[in-house]
């Protein structure tokens, strides 16, 4: 795994000791190899352009479009020190990436939608993976996290 400049490898440290997940790191490229194989077989070139070429564009388009819209519209939450900000709409049709505001100021947080009312499909799927087990020490800010990070407004709120 490279060294990233920006953020570094902090957060996913955990990750990077588990065996099966360096395991799928070094032999990505045997994976999707594997796939296009298996949907070339089964479904012949259509399944391969829609099971590799279509997918692969959707979800880098679905990763820009979170990436720019929540960069440029919706509302702070957070003293981030970036564009980044909170959209609802957004939110809804990507699972709760929408809430980008969120995500950059608790980078670590697996739960983006932090209020109650925030539509986070993601942390509901996650929710789920602890409560069967197969998730564990997942990690959300506290309060007194959220509180050094909340912009004025929010601070004053969350103070009385």
């Amino acid at each position: 795994m490279r060294n990233l400049q920006l953020g570094g490898l902090k957060n996913i440290e955990d990750l990077r000791k588990q065996p099966f997940y360096r395991f799928l790191h070094r032999t990505y490229l045997l994976h999707s190899i594997a796939l296009g194989g298996v949907l070339y077989v089964v479904g012949g070139f259509p399944f391969l352009v829609w099971g590799v070429g279509v997918r692969t564009t959707f979800f880098h388009h679905a990763t820009f479009l979170v990436n720019s819209v929540g960069h440029m519209w919706g509302n702070k939450a957070w003293n981030t020190g970036d564009m980044s900000t909170n959209n609802w709409w957004l939110a809804i049709i990507m699972f709760g990436e929408g809430w980008h505001n969120n995500h950059h100021a608790f980078e670590y947080s697996a739960r983006h939608g932090l209020e109650w009312w925030q539509i986070d499909f993601t942390w509901y799927t996650i929710r789920f993976l602890e409560a069967i087990g197969l998730a564990t020490d997942v990690k959300v800010p506290t309060e007194i996290q959220k509180q050094r990070k909340a912009t004025n407004g929010r601070m004053m709120a969350t103070q009385n």
